[in-house]
């Protein structure tokens, strides 16, 4: 039976992030808030639990799961590296709602869908989000809704969705807009813009100069993302 803790309540939200905590660890599912829409989050280190993350929601393994960090240096450890906008992109925008597209440190263990050696990376600039992250480690963490569905915006949209799969509800309030995050492939010699998303095309080139663009007009809400 899922539990859901009321995180603005300061004792709800201590014990909820370490029943949240646990149920990571034990490979079970967890709902979280960030700063775009709510997420639905799993040990990435567990591909049992990042496969029960993709029938919750509904979705296959081609739509590979992005992983949310704490810490730059938990991001780092995660890519070959951040090429030469990354770490400029992080300056500007982390936490926030960019997510960085790197090709994965191949040294690590983990199955987050057919992801062809990358990953998708992000730090939210959310405290309760940002303080499990740091007891947990990274997690594969995708927008917390049956795949079609809207975005969830708070986490009673996110029960009436996802039910008892989820184990743990982390409840901070409704989200103040449901726009998804930019995401932005660091991958290839020109960073190239998947998502229009929270962060402005006009915002990326201000920090790093040329973006290639092909992803279509700025949102004006979610529905099918990663956060």
């Amino acid at each position: 039976m899922s539990r859901r803790f009321d995180c603005i309540d300061a004792e709800q939200r201590a014990t909820g992030l370490i029943e949240a905590a646990s149920a990571l660890r034990q490979g079970e599912l967890v709902v979280l808030p960030t700063d775009t829409v709510y997420g639905i989050g799993a040990d990435a280190f567990t591909p049992a639990a990042v496969t029960a993350l993709l029938d919750a929601k509904g979705r296959g393994r081609d739509m590979p799961v992005p992983v949310l960090v704490g810490t730059v240096r938990a991001a780092n450890a995660l890519v070959e590296n951040l090429g030469p906008y990354g770490q400029d992109l992080v300056d500007a925008f982390w936490p926030g709602p960019l997510t960085l597209i790197c090709r994965a440190n191949r040294s690590l263990s983990w199955d987050l869908g057919d992801a062809k050696g990358t990953v998708a990376i992000r730090m939210p600039l959310h405290a309760v989000a940002l303080d499990l992250l740091k007891e947990t480690g990274p997690l594969a963490v995708s927008s917390a809704n049956r795949s079609g569905a809207p975005a969830a915006t708070s986490a009673a949209d996110a029960e009436k969705q996802l039910g008892d799969s989820v184990s743990v509800y982390l409840d901070a309030g409704p989200c103040e807009s449901d726009i998804p995050s930019t995401i932005l492939d660091l991958t290839t010699a020109v960073p190239r813009l998947l998502r229009r998303g929270a962060i402005t095309v006009e915002k990326l080139r201000g920090v790093i100069g040329y973006v290639a663009t092909d992803a279509g007009p700025e949102p004006d809400g979610g529905t099918e993302s990663g956060g």
